[in-house]
């Protein structure tokens, strides 16, 4: 079987799949997510058995993973309306076919030159983002502890900044660079966590900072990595960090 064939097939079957857990019952929806992101990892492995290895290609598999579990965690949010949820599904569907394309690329590029990584690193950055912002929205969303978040946010960091900085050397093994971007990105995303404790901002504005900050630090560090490390590029990405900051401290009800 082709990979394209596979590739269809596992979009189907995971969207499929999203569509049967609108039919359990709620205690059994939490479970029901878990086995889909390992049905995902599954999938992905089958359906890229081709370029995975024993090194580091296997993280190809993360964003996929984190994909559906940030969507099956919206999934929860959702109004009860099958209106609401089919334009998911699709939406679902889509990305993981995307998905399947950008890390089948990834792997071809780690053994050879291919002329489609750029686009492939576009998707999969835009793609993190979305991902990223399912999940601090979910995080946000728990209104748990200021520990119990920060743990949360380093958990989900730190898979999700190894594999965005790793697309850039595509390097069989762990790099020093790599694994210290990989763990200082994430406790400055810790920090930003800990922050928004003491700022009184909604958990939409909340996540969208913390996903500007998934978006400036992951793009200075791929700009390091691939050897575009500019002023200017550094100068752009502080700026959009610094207008988001400013519009959430606009938007922030002060004393209410």
């Amino acid at each position: 079987m082709g990979k394209r064939k596979r590739f269809i097939i596992t979009s189907i079957v995971l969207a499929l799949g999203f569509m049967g857990i609108q039919f359990l019952d709620n205690v059994y929806r939490f479970y029901s997510i878990g086995g889909l992101t390992l049905l995902t990892i599954i999938l992905f492995a089958w359906s890229l058995k081709e370029g995975l290895g024993k090194n580091l290609t296997i993280l190809t598999l993360i964003l996929p993973a984190l994909y559906t579990l940030s969507v099956g965690i919206f999934w929860f949010l959702l109004p009860a309306s099958i209106f609401a949820r089919i334009p998911i599904v699709i939406f679902y569907g889509l990305g993981i076919y995307a998905l399947c394309l950008t890390a089948n690329i990834y792997t071809v590029a780690a053994i050879r030159t291919i002329a489609l990584l750029r686009a492939a690193r576009g998707v999969g950055f835009v793609l993190t983002l979305l991902t990223s912002f399912l999940i601090f929205d979910a995080i946000l969303s728990l209104r748990t502890s200021m520990v119990i978040s920060t743990l949360l946010v380093i958990v989900f960091c730190l898979p999700l900044y190894l594999q965005g900085l790793w697309i850039m050397t595509l390097e069989e093994k762990f790099t020093k660079e790599l694994i210290v971007m990989t763990f200082v990105f994430s406790l400055v995303m810790a920090e930003i966590a800990i922050g928004l404790f003491f700022w009184p901002v909604t958990v939409v504005v909340g996540s969208l900072f913390l996903t500007v900050g998934v978006y400036v630090l992951l793009g200075l560090g791929q700009a390091r990595l691939e050897g575009r490390f500019f002023s200017q590029i550094v100068r752009e990405y502080l700026f959009v960090g610094l207008m988001v900051f400013i519009g959430m401290f606009l938007a922030t009800r002060w004393g209410g």
